[in-house]
């Protein structure tokens, strides 16, 4: 099987085994070593395929899909990657707590790797991420306005791949893994629609301070705080001293670099975290609420509607009605 097709744009992961053609492709240099997948009903999805290859890396891809049916249901925005230049340790049964991720040039047992990433987004998702207004282009995609379906090519840019990678190598588990790749995809689609809005990287942000790499990495550390303190409310105050940054130039720039507020970023974390622990971990809505630090079912109901449009108790997992 050639890369370059492996890598195409278009190609579902149905398509990777199957050739153009019709016949199954050899898979010598394509077995499948890692597979993750999640899927929260009514909100998001990602499907995460590794890939063994050997040959030369290819050129990253990535493509924007919408998807416009007639039935609401039927409508989707879609980001789908192929990435290369991971790496893949052979010797499953070794614990090489030594190990640097991509840098140990000396380990024999690692393998070159191609990449397969899918986020689907639905349309409640989407539009309960608005909170001001955005370019038109992007809220014709967001609201779904735009009548026709289409695709339209992702420049990789760095933040993207940075945050693909972050996604491919993180070593979370269980809820704080799920806490990290909730974070890192609505980030995703952030850096996705600005590259799709042929949004320029070199323009000089609305606050200035931010042409500074440090400053910059502050901001950034302020969302790792938040993500720390997901169950455990943080205040403006407290979080700037964490972040060691003036609590202006903390709401400022945190809005430019990720396109939402403090507080918004917070709630939707904690709310799609919440999505988690009630429909995939089988969690109560009293031990969930608890779980987020609210003070009350009630207060913590009242936000999960509002920003899902369904009651806790609608999205219970399964296993509570058996």
């Amino acid at each position: 099987m050639e890369l370059a097709y492996l890598c195409s744009p278009m190609a579902g992961f149905a398509d990777i085994l199957s050739s153009p053609n019709g016949g199954v492709l050899p898979l010598e240099n394509s077995d499948v070593v890692l597979k993750k997948e999640r899927n929260l009903p009514g909100s998001w999805s990602y499907s995460i395929r590794r890939y063994k290859h050997s040959g030369i890396p290819s050129e990253d891809t990535g493509t924007l899909i919408y998807h416009f049916g007639g039935a609401a249901e039927a409508r989707f925005l879609e980001l789908r990657f192929c990435v290369s230049g991971q790496t893949y340790c052979n010797d499953a049964q070794t614990n090489c707590e030594a190990c640097i991720l991509n840098r140990n040039a000396q380990c024999v047992e690692q393998t070159d790797t191609v990449d397969h990433l899918i986020f689907r987004f639905e349309p409640a998702h989407l539009t309960n991420l608005i909170r001001v207004e955005t370019q038109p282009d992007t809220e014709d995609i967001i609201r779904f306005r735009h009548p026709q379906s289409f695709s339209s090519s992702i420049t990789i840019t760095g933040r993207i791949r940075h945050t693909l990678d972050s996604l491919l190598n993180h070593r979370y588990t269980d809820t704080l893994e799920n806490i990290f790749v909730n974070a890192q995809t609505q980030i995703l689609l952030l850096y996705t629609l600005e590259a799709v809005s042929s949004i320029r990287e070199d323009e000089v942000p609305a606050c200035k301070f931010l042409m500074h790499q440090d400053d910059r990495e502050k901001i950034i550390k302020a969302r790792e705080v938040l993500l720390e303190h997901i169950g455990d409310p943080i205040t403006i105050k407290e979080l700037s001293r964490k972040a060691a940054i003036n609590e202006c130039y903390l709401k400022k720039g945190f809005k430019v670099m990720f396109g939402t507020t403090i507080f918004d970023f917070y709630q939707e974390q904690r709310m799609e975290h919440a999505r988690y622990l009630l429909y995939e971990k089988g969690l109560s809505v009293s031990e969930v609420s608890a779980q987020l630090g609210y003070s009350s079912i009630s207060h913590f109901s009242t936000a999960f509607k509002k920003h899902t449009g369904l009651k806790p108790c609608e999205l219970l997992s399964p296993l509570r009605h058996k």
